[in-house]
């Protein structure tokens, strides 16, 4: 008799559209445990990248979807409003206005890159997408969300167009003040939609308290588990914000070399001097420590 798989579930995209789920039985090594990060404001649309690297295109993205939604909220605002709402410099604002006005409903391999080689930063240093060969970008691609205040959540192989939107930003819309209610519960439903082929699903918390806050924890089902990164300075453990950001990009770098499944899996990162401590660790929350920065 054949065997038979539950229904693929459909999930909203925010233009009156749905998008169907990947079926569960169709994907391999536990998917279901997610790296979760944060973006960059740092871009990189000047290294050069392979002819045949493959690109998708953002969940979110399209002519009536949220990120065009708020593509034009931020075109209505002159480059003066948009550095107040923003705290740019005149020079950064003028450069975000030109970014919104160009920006299309959809990114092509002429005004895009994949979102894994086109953050820079503290994070996607230490991620290091360029050194991963095709293979680990595909498991990436299944295991790695990104946040974003413009595109609500990016694969590593999203195409993405410049911009600037931190989650936090104060950007009024028809869901209310800010970014949060804009996206309220459409992250947090995409990364079930993503985990749902495990019955105990988990979500590593990788990105900072900012952006994190966008996924509604009453919506996600997924037990979700957050990775602290300390260094030794003047005789106790802290964490190094500059250090800290390296360090999740680090162990994001870790998880797909190694194709890391479990939380307990991750016990055994250790790059740049980094051990697991499990003596001030918990189960939700891990902590990594190393006496001299690498």
């Amino acid at each position: 008799m054949k065997k038979r798989h539950a229904p693929v579930p459909s999930v909203d995209r925010g233009d009156g559209r749905f998008y169907r789920a990947t079926p569960a039985h169709a994907v391999r090594d536990n998917p279901a445990m997610l790296f979760v990060l944060s973006p960059a404001k740092s871009l990189d649309y000047e290294t050069p990248l392979p002819g045949d690297l493959p690109a998708t295109q953002p969940i979110f993205e399209g002519a009536k979807g949220p990120a065009a939604e708020l593509i034009r909220l931020l075109r209505e605002k002159s480059p003066q409003q948009i550095a107040e709402l923003m705290r740019l410099s005149d020079k950064l604002s003028a450069l975000n206005v030109a970014r919104y006005a160009a920006w299309a409903p959809k990114g092509t391999e002429k005004n895009a890159r994949q979102a894994a080689l086109a953050f820079d930063g503290d994070v996607y240093g230490g991620f290091d997408a360029h050194s991963l060969a095709p293979a680990q970008l595909g498991w990436a691609q299944d295991h790695v969300a990104i946040l974003s205040g413009l595109y609500g959540v990016l694969r590593p192989l999203d195409r993405l167009q410049p911009y600037r939107l931190e989650m936090g930003t104060q950007l009024a819309n028809r869901h209310g003040k800010d970014l949060y209610a804009f996206w309220g519960r459409r992250i947090a439903d995409h990364l079930n939609q993503r985990l749902a082929a495990d019955r105990s699903p988990v979500v590593i918390n990788l990105a900072s308290q900012e952006y994190f806050k966008s996924v509604d924890r009453a919506v996600l089902k997924a037990r979700v588990v957050e990775c602290v990164f300390e260094e030794y300075k003047g005789g106790k453990y802290k964490i190094v914000s500059f250090f800290a950001k390296r360090a999740r990009g680090l162990m994001a770098r870790w998880a797909v070399l190694h194709k890391a499944g479990t939380p307990r899996r991750l016990e055994g990162f250790d790059l740049e001097g980094y051990a697991f401590d499990p003596a001030v660790s918990t189960p939700e929350r891990m902590v990594f420590r190393r006496r001299q920065s690498a």
